[in-house]
């Protein structure tokens, strides 16, 4: 009797593992089908939606009646801030109440529609009247009325051409700041008469 006691608790400890397995791998199975469907679904979402603009074109004119325009071949929108939106082949055209234009190119910019604020990068160029600033990198602020040109910076005009590594601007004031990152390295200005 107690032999066949044993054998028939072997066997029904035997028969509760086996289903018990069998439930856990169910259950698992349906949690590894849920989270294919949703991986599946946030991939057809993400596929669908788009977030890029061709032809972007933003304008504005502040208090003091200066107006500032910008256009791109391509913009796409932040994803973590829709306030900026990066641009590709960028035209931007800036006119001060009183003054001439102020025309700026660049590969790409990074644009907050909030402050106005614009990064231009790759290739940068601006120009104004007779003269023309290149270098690799431009933050200019409406806010701060300041442009700041850096890297590889090339200012020439009809007499001279300057290298520098950064060249600042105040666009009110018409204060401009042209260094040097290191200390021991100098402006260099060249002649062109």
């Amino acid at each position: 009797m107690k032999k066949r006691n044993i054998v028939f608790l072997l066997i029904f400890l035997i028969l509760i593992s086996f289903f018990f397995v069998q439930k856990l791998y169910k259950k698992k199975s349906k949690i590894d089908e849920k989270t294919i469907l949703v991986n599946d679904a946030i991939e057809d979402d993400l596929s669908y939606s788009s977030n890029i603009i061709n032809n972007v074109n933003y304008m504005s004119k502040g208090i003091k009646g200066n107006a500032y325009n910008i256009n791109a071949l391509k913009g796409e929108i932040d994803y973590k801030n829709s306030d900026v939106i990066y641009l590709t082949d960028v035209e931007a055209v800036i006119e001060l109440k009183g003054s001439e234009k102020i025309k700026i190119k660049s590969k790409y910019g990074k644009y907050n529609i909030n402050n106005l604020d614009t990064i231009f990068s790759k290739k940068v160029q601006i120009n104004y009247l007779n003269n023309k600033i290149t270098g690799d990198y431009l933050d200019f602020s409406i806010k701060r009325n300041l442009f700041i040109i850096s890297r590889n910076v090339i200012y020439t005009n009809l007499e001279s051409s300057l290298f520098a590594d950064v060249f600042e601007l105040d666009i009110e004031t018409n204060d401009a700041k042209i260094y040097m990152y290191e200390k021991n390295k100098d402006v260099r200005i060249i002649n062109n008469n």
